[in-house]
């Protein structure tokens, strides 16, 4: 991860960005969204995520991040959180894609997968997430709103939805009043 994009001050919000390899486009199914949602309540439960806005798309998710401390042995940090996120759910899609007989694209999203782990070091059978996550620090109010409103229209200018408010995969929901599938912490 480059010197600009660090997570610098464990206190503060960020906006983080998770791109599938080759920008595959694996949220069109139920089972692999519900994968990260699950994960996400997870994390929020038992690691100590915040989660302030989110929106998962086909082939990317966006989030407004932070943390808060919990009662464990050790404080983890958010970098920490990030990575065991990505870390589990990749693991969890990759079977889930190769476990579901209706995936119609499973030898193809399989070979791909492969394919970039292969030009990794890291990773031995299948590489799902670009590594780089891009976290920039919600630093001022202009900032945070620029980046709120970036996430929640991502499905509108992707012409998925009309109103920002009609997408289910979203904290938008939440913004707009109702309730949405993850609890979240409305930034005010």
């Amino acid at each position: 991860m480059s010197v600009k994009y660090k997570i610098r001050d464990q206190d503060k919000l960020y906006f983080v960005t998770f791109s599938v390899v080759y920008w595959i486009d694996v949220f069109t199914r139920e089972e692999y969204i519900q994968v990260l949602l699950d994960s996400i309540k997870y994390c929020q439960k038992e690691k100590g995520l915040e989660v302030y806005a989110w929106c998962i798309m086909t082939n990317h998710v966006h989030f407004i991040i932070g943390r808060k401390e919990i009662e464990t042995e050790k404080v983890i940090g958010l970098e920490t959180i990030v990575r065991d996120f990505k870390k589990y759910t990749s693991v969890f899609i990759c079977r889930s894609i190769e476990s579901n007989p209706q995936e119609s694209r499973k030898e193809w999203i399989l070979w791909m997968l492969k394919r970039a782990a292969e030009k990794s070091k890291k990773h031995q059978k299948y590489m799902f997430w670009n590594n780089d996550y891009h976290p920039i620090e919600l630093s001022n109010a202009n900032i945070t709103k620029q980046k709120l409103d970036y996430l929640h229209n991502n499905p509108v200018k992707s012409g998925i939805v009309d109103e920002i408010w009609e997408y289910r995969y979203s904290s938008a929901r939440d913004y707009c009043g109702k309730k949405g599938l993850l609890d979240i912490i409305l930034i005010e």
